[in-house]
């Protein structure tokens, strides 16, 4: 796997995170990687982060958290 950057920092995918995604029918490598290039990213609270991507079936959220030295994945979702 490749490594993600946000703003110069490391991205890291926690267990959890992937497990809910294969839970949830979302290709791990392929479709998260792709939200975490390309989607928009919209803050929350004082250190929460969503990447959101819109897709033909619904939009793919990864929810984390910005530590300041990187970017932690907690959980990937679906939305409308």
């Amino acid at each position: 796997m490749e490594d993600s950057y946000f703003q110069g920092k490391p991205i890291v995918i926690k267990v959890h995170a992937v497990k809910r995604a294969r839970e949830r029918e979302i290709a791990f490598p392929d479709q998260v990687y792709d939200v975490l290039q390309t989607g928009k990213v919209k803050r929350f609270g004082k250190h929460g982060i969503k990447f959101i991507k819109r897709g033909k079936e619904g939009s793919i959220i990864c929810v984390g958290e910005d530590l300041g030295y990187c970017v932690i994945i907690k959980t990937i979702e679906r939305g409308n």
